[in-house]
């Protein structure tokens, strides 16, 4: 079926392993935020995995793979199109770390270093120590300190409201305990990170009326921190995915923002019509991740039903989008939008269209164009919302 579906381009065909290889070549250039966890067991890494990504529990610790002796890599959504990377090192305090190894393997990977420690956690020799190291390799890249589990100083109570570290002078007095652990904590990470951030992400069986306290303070600091292409990356994500509520769209969704990333990455090569086959290849391959999402068969007869609507049209435009490299500089950057924007659109379109079938119904043509046209124009928006 992948083959069949590439015999709606004209192009050069490129085979399985040429189109990995490909791809492996792509995700060198293309811009993933990758975030360095560090903290001890149980200080909330995985809560904040769950918080800036939507993804279960569950699917963050089987996603995990070694990088190194003492740390792992999980890509999000997967290693095939990442949105966002985190590296996580584990096992602090449970034996002697040496960070070196890690420095060696990862710091040149890594664009912000999140130090997650529970705030009233004070037995943080074996998390400071490392980190010192960790800053003197690379002193110019951001450390944020998640100071997290506040509600272990005020057990059985709602979190303060208003929420009184969302400015700098505290509104409303904290438990005593609190304001002495925070203040310890800032003097003991004094010089080794550039902000602190307090918040507390719960389950929602845990009873509390904001599960997520702090995530947006999280989010914001994250997003500043990030140079500026990684940090359209997350924003385009963050955004995407507040207001979807349908399970299966919100699985969609990252695999849909993944392949226009990689599409837009490979259009950007300053020579007509030769990342053609590449982006066909990307956008083929999300289709069938989307089937595979919405729990449906990709046969001959569905190929079909959305070969006529869509595919005549995208063929042309990914014809006239390859004239536009022969404009010098802008040609490129208008040539990576529109495969955004198409890639994006068509993902957008067959997720909507396998959510139909999936629901029994059986959507026109002319529906399936309408709802194609209408993706476009929304990703072209975003587009020029996050990265101008």
């Amino acid at each position: 079926m992948f083959r069949k579906l590439k015999t709606w381009f004209p192009f050069r065909k490129l085979s399985e392993a040429e189109y990995r290889c490909q791809r492996d070549k792509l995700l060198e250039r293309a811009p993933v935020p990758v975030f360095w966890l560090f903290g001890k067991t149980g200080s909330g890494k995985t809560s904040i995995v769950k918080y800036l990504t939507g993804a279960e529990r569950a699917e963050i610790g089987s996603g995990y793979r070694p990088q190194t002796q003492r740390s792992e890599q999980y890509d999000f959504p997967s290693a095939e199109s990442p949105l966002v990377r985190f590296l996580d090192t584990r096992g602090l305090g449970e034996t002697r770390y040496d960070p070196r190894e890690d420095i060696e393997r990862l710091a040149g990977a890594a664009h912000v270093v999140i130090v997650t420690v529970r705030a009233l956690d004070h037995a943080l020799a074996e998390v400071v120590e490392p980190l010192r190291a960790i800053r003197k390799a690379a002193p110019k890249r951001p450390v944020l300190l998640a100071l997290t589990c506040l509600h272990e100083a005020y057990p059985g109570r709602q979190h303060p409201q208003p929420d009184p570290f969302d400015s700098c002078v505290l509104s409303e007095p904290l438990p005593p305990d609190l304001q002495r652990s925070i203040a310890v904590q800032q003097k003991r990470f004094a010089g080794l990170v550039d902000q602190v951030v307090p918040l507390d992400l719960t389950q929602p069986e845990d009873g509390f009326d904001d599960p997520d306290f702090g995530g947006a303070r999280l989010k914001d600091a994250l997003v500043a921190m990030l140079p500026a292409a990684y940090r359209q990356t997350l924003l385009t994500l963050l955004d995407a995915m507040a207001s979807l509520r349908d399970l299966n769209d919100r699985r969609a969704l990252p695999w849909v923002i993944g392949h226009s990333m990689l599409a837009a990455t490979a259009a950007a090569v300053p020579l007509p019509w030769l990342d053609i086959p590449v982006v066909v290849a990307i956008q083929s391959h999300l289709v069938y991740r989307l089937a595979g999402v919405y729990g449906q068969q990709m046969n001959v007869r569905t190929l079909l039903e959305m070969a006529g609507p869509i595919g005549g049209r995208l063929l042309a435009r990914q014809a006239v989008r390859g004239t536009l490299k022969f404009i010098p500089i802008v040609g490129s950057a208008a040539n990576a939008a529109l495969a955004y924007a198409y890639t994006y659109g068509l993902g957008k379109a067959c997720g909507w269209y396998f959510g139909q079938i999936r629901q029994g119904n059986a959507p026109s043509a002319q529906e399936l164009e309408h709802v194609w046209r209408d993706q476009l124009a929304q990703a072209a928006q975003m587009w020029k919302k996050h990265r101008g």
